[in-house]
């Protein structure tokens, strides 16, 4: 008998206030300035991972915390509305729900700001071990924007792997810039695959050129993905040699959450039997085609479409 669920993301949910285009030095004084578009969305790279899974047709659960006000509400009906499970998103009693302004620049870039709320609470008594025995994978996100789950991420992943399920982790941007290995290591130990963007592998590495990032973390166990924006991605593991993809080319509208369509991509396909290099070209295109809306889930392609983009088919746009 097959788990009640293909994935289980555990981690961070919030809305999202998107501004942009603004310039990269901004007018304080109280100087008032207008922007092209303003947008408020479902957040939080967790969340933003699990619809993009529910998207391509897998069956998805959350595991996290927001807060008893309008913000969680908004959240909860933003990953019920797009089929995520939210039967475990906790509410928090004390602590409000998180909340990200994200600047968007003309050529790219862009600045969070991010309230963390109750994040710092989200532990491993919100993952209960009869929901990691019902999964198939769990996948977390914003590592370190969670020290006090963080701390135990391993014993969480350790009893998934007895029950079965595999596991993959993006760790995300760490605000402290401290980047603690040591905290991570043991989490590494029990990863079965890892997802950091190019800025993110060198930090976690200690290593300033990309491959030999990727390698050094490849050494301490999970396979390492790693999304390198219009340059496409990379998988490199002990057992095999690097493997890349190109990215999908699309007219970007927006960049925000396109890495964890990304994510969502390569575990869909994973679980769907692909071998690495199918994977990792099915995940590009995820995040490629997420960019061409504003927000991180208002165009995450189905399965059809993120297949189709990988053989040049024509896709929606």
């Amino acid at each position: 008998m097959s788990p009640p669920f293909d994935l289980l993301v555990i981690g961070d949910a919030n809305p999202d206030v998107v501004l942009g285009p603004v310039p990269h030095t901004l007018a304080f004084g109280q100087r008032e300035q207008l922007v092209d578009h303003a947008g408020l969305v479902l957040g939080g790279s967790a969340a933003i991972m699990a619809c993009g899974a529910a998207r391509l047709g897998l069956r998805v659960a959350f595991a996290g915390r927001v807060g008893d006000d309008p913000a969680g509400a908004f959240v909860r009906a933003a990953l019920a509305g797009r089929g995520v499970d939210v039967t475990h998103l906790h509410t928090d009693p004390r602590l409000p729900t998180p909340l990200t302004t994200i600047l968007t620049t003309d050529d790219g870039d862009r600045a969070i700001l991010t309230s963390p709320g109750c994040l710092a609470a989200t532990g491993p008594a919100d993952v209960p071990e009869a929901l990691l025995a019902s999964v198939r994978h769990v996948h977390a996100a914003s590592f370190f924007l969670m020290p006090h789950l963080a701390r135990s991420l391993h014993q969480v992943f350790a009893t998934a792997r007895s029950h079965g399920a595999s596991t993959s982790l993006d760790t995300n941007d760490d605000p402290s810039g401290r980047w603690d290995r040591e905290l991570l290591r043991p989490v590494l130990g029990a990863t079965d695959i890892l997802l950091p963007n190019a800025a993110e592998a060198r930090a976690l590495a200690g290593e300033p050129e990309l491959p030999d990032a990727a390698a050094a973390l490849a050494c301490r166990g999970p396979l390492v993905v790693v999304k390198n924006g219009a340059e496409g991605a990379l998988a490199h593991s002990d057992a095999q040699p690097p493997v890349h993809a190109a990215a999908v080319p699309v007219d970007p509208l927006d960049t925000v959450g396109a890495g964890d369509s990304f994510d969502a991509g390569f575990i869909t396909a994973t679980l769907r039997g692909l071998d690495t290099a199918a994977a990792l070209a099915v995940a590009a295109a995820c995040g490629s085609l997420s960019a061409r809306g504003h927000g991180g889930t208002a165009t995450q392609p189905t399965w059809a479409e993120a297949v189709a983009a990988t053989l040049n088919q024509e896709v929606p746009s």
